[in-house]
């Protein structure tokens, strides 16, 4: 396990000159240790208001249903509007006992209700009131000065980065309850699924499409957690961009409006909400660089939380017979641990941002109102209504400032995520390099001067000259590490030659689409790989479309039919609970089996007798010597028993074929490299 707060250039723990490593130091460890195909982590602003507007691009996706959201968003605020004017004429008309007729300060919106109640005695007034607020209750929910009748279904959130996304993903909430409030909140939850849908399947999907060499360099718990924990940043940014500035600049707007129109000689209180603004502004915005690398921080103590959990699990098996129980249990832990920690300096950040800055800033301007319209009040320039009105309108105008300020430092922990998400977005692909349809294949490969190096500069293959034709099976043979697998993934394209051609049938691979090539070329990896399904749906999954017979057919020459036959639920048993009392040898027919199912016309078999019985072993080659009548079949191997009989045997070393020809022809050569290969194996053999 690499330590995030490991210094590189400490010479051991006794060393007098070791320094803690800085913030920046531990961070930059973290994020290498959470993934090697994404370091550059550091988000200038211009980059973040890059990935807003990116993000930003959905809604044309979606424009519909966000401007019905958008709509219903508004209409919510409507109580804003209203609340404190039915308050004023409680207090200056039922409770002081004021006649309507000499009201004042009053928007002109509230005149025809004023009219409508002028010769009405303080208790009518106060059941035309009730009616109207039961009206209001059963549309928009019930509002009070310090509070807000939301509608939501959020769940409890733990204390870090991921459970906290959860609600992100599902959640949908409205300002309004009643009627309004759950209509909005159907709207926005459904949205909000479908926007995180359609991000997760995109990443998803490019996960998936990128080249072997990428997905090497990967971690898988990084991947999942991009896919479930950081894709949820989308639906922040995807409402909010749009929502808060048209809300907050449109209320604000309104509330002065309707302020102005009933207290036209009083514009300080509006003064005092706007000048909160670039005050917040001019406070926060330095810190938008520091909450952003607190936050990619976070996550990426989040991932390496998730690969230590994949890892662990995967490898259990490892773990449980070297005693490993222990190490991995403190690993966990100390993984744990860091992700907390990394959790909690956003908390530290945030609080210090918008607690310490602009809190206090809010508050001092809140006392200077309570004491400029309580000043108002008590010289009798106003009434005690208008101080209720007053104090809302500018908790409300207040609010609104606030949030616009807090815009931009508000989107910066959800920038961070959606990095993440295009970081791996942006990755190449495993892209079609040509445009050419591969037709059927009736001659076979050709390898001319092909070389393979590394991204890293690691040469794995040089000077690759041989052929391999249909009807025949080719056996690549070497000492480990000698190339073999490498030469073979030259085939399907899974890596492509850095020099000389790869040809099928005179098609240089580079030319053909990825599609019609791979329909043709099977391969069957080493390392067995089943999917949860039943065993039925896992031969046919290159071949949906096979009959049970068909399936059945492949399974009798993989020499896995008799022992499916035994299972209670035969082909239909399913391997989500089966898998793991498979052994190894039944697990790797069923996988010869489906590779056998597609019938193209090359089928590639790493090392598919590894785990198999000698019986087994025999009743496959025989069966593979039938399929290669009309396919070339190339097996990798190390065993004599499944190469002796193989048509031509290609022996690698070192990245280069040293040998080709038929058993009999490289086992005549008195000092040749295949035959003093067997000899090592013959002679191992007879020690054992």
């Amino acid at each position: 396990m690499v330590e995030v707060t490991a210094d590189p250039t400490a010479s051991g723990p006794t060393d007098p000159d070791r320094r803690k490593p800085s913030l920046g130091e531990q961070e930059a460890a973290l994020d290498a240790h959470a993934s090697l195909i994404d370091t550059d982590t550091d988000i200038s602003a211009a980059e973040a208001i890059r990935i807003m507007g990116r993000t930003a691009a959905l809604l044309k996706l979606f424009w519909g249903r966000f401007l019905v959201n958008f709509t219903l968003r508004l209409g919510a605020q409507l109580p804003g509007v209203l609340l404190p004017w039915p308050v004023k004429i409680v207090i200056d008309h039922v409770v002081l006992g004021e006649p309507i007729a000499n009201a004042t300060g009053y928007p002109a919106f509230m005149r025809p209700l004023l009219g409508a109640l002028q010769g009405s005695t303080p208790v009518e007034i106060l059941i035309w009131l009730t009616v109207i607020f039961a009206i209001l209750v059963v549309l928009i929910g019930g509002f009070a000065p310090d509070a807000r009748d939301t509608t939501e279904a959020y769940l409890e959130e733990g204390h870090d980065t991921a459970t906290r996304q959860e609600n992100l993903t599902h959640g949908g909430q409205s300002f309004a309850g009643g009627v309004w409030g759950y209509c909005e909140f159907k709207i926005q939850t459904r949205l909000t699924q479908s926007v995180n849908h359609l991000l997760r399947s995109q990443l998803f999907e490019k996960i998936k499409s990128l080249p072997m060499t990428t997905l090497d360099d990967q971690r898988i718990g990084d991947s999942v957690y991009r896919v479930m924990y950081d894709t949820p940043s989308v639906n922040k940014i995807f409402f909010e961009i749009v929502f808060i500035p048209v809300l907050c600049i449109t209320l604000f707007v309104s509330a002065m409006l309707t302020t102005w129109s009933a207290y036209p000689d009083t514009p300080e209180i509006m003064y005092f909400a706007a000048a909160l603004f670039p005050a917040y502004m001019i406070a926060t915005t330095p810190f938008g660089r520091m909450i952003r690398r607190r936050h990619q921080a976070s996550r990426a103590a989040g991932t390496v939380v998730t690969s230590t959990i994949e890892e662990g699990m995967d490898n259990v098996l490892a773990v449980q017979s070297l005693g490993g129980n222990k190490k991995e249990k403190e690993r966990f832990g100390s993984d744990s641990k860091e992700s907390f920690k990394r959790y909690r300096g956003t908390v530290l950040i945030e609080v210090i941002v918008y607690n310490l800055f602009g809190g206090l800033m809010e508050r001092l301007m809140y006392a200077a109102v309570i004491v400029f319209v309580t000043t108002k009040v008590i010289e009798g320039t106003m009434s005690p209504g208008d101080y209720g009105a007053l104090l809302f309108y500018f908790s409300w105008m207040r609010g609104l400032s606030m949030v616009l300020a807090q815009f931009w430092i508000f989107m910066q922990q959800h920038i961070a995520g959606m990095r993440r998400v295009y970081a791996l977005m942006d990755l190449p692909m495993e892209v079609d390099m040509g445009s050419d349809t591969l037709p059927p294949i009736t001659q076979g490969v050709s390898f001319r001067g092909a070389g393979l190096v590394y991204p890293d500069g690691r040469r794995a293959l040089g000077d690759i000259d041989l052929e391999a034709r249909i009807g025949q099976i080719v056996a690549f043979v070497g000492p480990t590490g000698a190339g073999k697998t490498s030469l073979a993934y030259l085939i399907p394209r899974y890596h492509v030659a850095t020099e000389g051609t790869v040809l099928i049938d005179g098609h240089d691979v580079r030319d053909l689409t990825m599609e019609s090539l791979r329909e043709q070329v099977t391969y069957v990896f080493q390392e067995t790989q089943l999917f949860s399904d039943s065993i039925l749906d896992n031969i046919r999954y290159g071949k949906p479309d096979a009959s049970q017979q068909e399936v059945e057919r492949v399974a009798r020459i993989a020499g896995v039919h008799d022992f499916i036959a035994s299972l209670p639920e035969g082909y239909h048993t399913k391997l989500g609970t089966t898998s793991a009392k498979l052994s190894v040898g039944q697990k790797q027919r069923i996988s010869i089996a489906r590779g056998l199912l597609r019938e193209s016309r090359i089928l590639i078999l790493d090392e598919p007798t590894s785990a198999l019985d000698p019986e087994t072993e025999q009743y496959l080659v025989q069966a593979l010597h039938e399929a290669a009548k009309d396919r070339l079949v190339i097996i990798i191997a190390h065993r004599l028993s499944t190469i002796a009989h193989a048509d031509q045997i290609v022996f690698l070393e070192d990245g280069r074929v040293l040998e080709q020809g038929s058993g009999d022809e490289l086992m005549a050569l008195e000092k040749g490299h295949y035959r003093n290969f067997v000899e090592l194996q013959t002679a191992s053999m007879k020690t054992t």
